[in-house]
This record gives structure tokens, C-alpha cells and sequence, in this order.
């Protein structure tokens, strides 16, 4: 139902002007890769359909914290009638209750990403697929090891989507001779990431891959690995889709030879979505969630968008 109304939407000549749907957008502010690109993709949507839709406004505002992010829905919400909110949550726990009280106002709910602790407030959620993740580049990295070796994990922060991606990875090595080192957190976090990685091959002399379920991390196991000279690690995997790693698998990089996305897009997928609520002559509802195909050097051009931050 959520394409229809998609493809509905992207078809649709005009839409009455006479009564103008306000729709806010909530968002973390940039501060990493894949939040800027988030931010970059939601002013872009913004854009977009304020030029095309007359009938339709859209609103982006960023916010530092989950107290800033709880403030801003409420001076949005208090500021005059909101048709329409997409919120990515920066926390879950404290967006919960001013989201289901702006949905109490009678305000569609379309939540990203990040989802509430209620999911009854939400008319549609979008999200990746984040076991896919896990589980489609612990794949990869299975049939270029042929099923053995020894590997380092870095980890996000503790949350939902960090968790996700562990069990996917881990479910998918179980029963193979794939053997995991050490699993730490390095927090999303390119800087921690070197360090950990620093301390990864201190501590092991013979190293088969890492997975770092970041790109902003990948970024800084790459530098450590380049520092220490080490060449027995023969892969080094990410995950979320950054374009300096999309660009290291369209060129072919031996040790990154793929990507899988988990696009900060969504966000843009989530507004249009939202919008054609609206002028789509159809109600969208329910979940949508982008799948985690493997981005290789045959289809990386697909995936690669140079102008944005992330």
C-alpha cells in the first residue's frame, strides 16, 4: 500500500492549495557520516516537495540531544497545527511520551530509524534492515575465508540496531570455522575505532578480517591497519552505505571489495511516503523496511551519491 501511494504521489500533477498540510520533520542535528547524511537527504526532500505540491509544507528541524529534540517538537506542535510529524528519535525512552502526545492532537506519526518504546503511536515506520546487515556481509566474508579464520568485531553504542546487527553476523558464522577474537564497542566513533583497532593488532599477531559495523569506525580500522603495516588482514568490512567506502568497492579495493547500505536516505523515503498521506488518494500505513543487498563493484554506481556528506 506504501508504493502505491509512493508511485501516486510522484505522479500527481498538483494538489489544492486551499488548505495547505503542514508536515515536521524531527531530526538528530549531524554529528557523524550517517546523521549528516540524514540531514542532507531530509533539507533535500524538503525542498522537493515544497517546489512540487503547493498544497503541502514541510519543516526540518535538528536537534543536539533528546531534550532539545523533545523541546522542538513542542514549540513545533505549540507554534500552530501540524498535519504531519516524522521523527527520527535521537533517544527512544524520551521521545516516546511528547510523540504520543502530539499523535493525541490528532498529528499523522511516521517514525525513522529509531523506533518508539510504543509502536502503537505510529501510522508508519521506516527502517533498514539492520540483521540483514550483519547477516549479509557475515556471508561475504564466509565465502572469502572459506569458512575459516580470525576475526575482530568493533560495535556501535548499546542499542536495538547495534544488537541487530551482532545477531545477524553471529547467527550467519555459527557452525563455521569463522572465530571471533574480540568484540568491543568503539561507539560509531572513527577516532575510538583506530584506537580499539590499535589494540586489536597489539594484542593478536595474525588477524584474518574485521567487521566493523560502521563506516564511520571502518574509517579508522582502515587508518590503524595502514599505520601498523600488518598484511594478513585480508578483509576489512563496514556497513551503512558512506560513499568513501562505496567509492573504495567501485574501484575495485582488495581488502573493501563491498558494502552493505544502510542508507541515511530512509529519511527522504520516510517524507514522500508521508507526504502522499496527503496527495497520494490513499492512507499509508504500516512499516516499511529497506532491505541490505550486498553493494558490489557491479552495482556500487547504484548506491554512490558524491554530493552528499555521507
Amino acid at each position: 500500500m506504501a508504493a502505491v501511494a509512493l508511485g501516486s504521489l510522484l505522479t500527481a500533477s498538483h494538489v489544492l492549495a486551499a488548505d495547505k498540510k503542514e508536515i515536521a520533520v524531527s531530526i538528530p542535528a549531524a554529528d557523524h557520516g550517517w546523521t549528516a547524511g540524514v540531514v542532507y537527504h531530509a533539507q533535500m526532500a524538503a525542498k522537493e516537495i515544497n517546489a512540487a505540491f503547493p498544497g503541502l509544507h514541510v519543516t526540518v528541524k535538528t536537534s543536539p540531544s533528546a531534550s532539545d529534540q523533545v523541546s522542538a517538537i513542542e514549540d513545533l506542535s505549540g507554534s500552530g497545527k501540524i498535519d504531519a510529524l516524522v521523527i527520527l528519535p535521537y533517544s527512544s525512552e524520551e521521545l516516546t511520551e511528547p510523540v504520543k502526545a502530539i499523535k493525541e492532537k490528532g498529528t499523522f506519526i511516521t517514525v525513522v530509524d529509531r523506533g518508539l518504546t510504543d509502536p502503537s503511536i505510529q501510522g508508519l515506520y521506516v527502517a533498514g534492515d539492520n540483521i540483514a546487515v550483519g547477516r549479509n556481509t557475515a556471508k561475504y566474508m564466509i565465502d572469502k575465508l572459506s569458512g575459516k579464520g580470525d576475526i575482530v568485531v568493533l560495535r556501535g553504542i548499546p542499542t536495538v540496531i547495534d544488537d541487530e546487527r551482532i545477531k545477524g553476523f553471529q547467527d550467519a558464522i555459527k557452525d563455521t570455522g569463522i572465530k571471533v577474537l574480540d568484540m568491543q564497542y568503539a561507539h560509531w566513533n572513527s577516532d575510538e575505532a583506530f584506537k580499539l583497532m590499535q589494540d586489536y593488532l597489539a594484542k593478536y599477531p595474525h588477524i584474518d578480517a574485521v567487521w566493523a559495523n560502521d563506516d564511520d569506525m571502518l574509517l579508522g580500522v582502515l587508518e590503524a591497519v595502514k599505520e601498523s603495516g600488518r598484511k594478513d588482514i585480508k578483509l576489512a568490512l563496514g556497513g551503512n552505505g558512506m560513499k568513501d567506502i562505496v567509492k573504495k568497492v567501485i574501484d575495485g579495493d582488495a581488502v573493501t571489495p563491498v558494502e552493505t547500505p544502510y542508507p541515511p536516505s530512509m529519511i527522504k523515503t520516510a517524507i514522500y511516503l508521508t507526504a502522499a498521506q496527503f496527495v497520494g488518494q490513499a492512507p499509508v500505513r504500516g512499516a516499511v523496511k529497506l532491505d541490505a543487498p550486498l553493494i558490489t563493484q557491479a552495482n556500487a554506481k547504484e548506491y554512490y551519491f558524491p554530493d552528499s556528506p555521507f
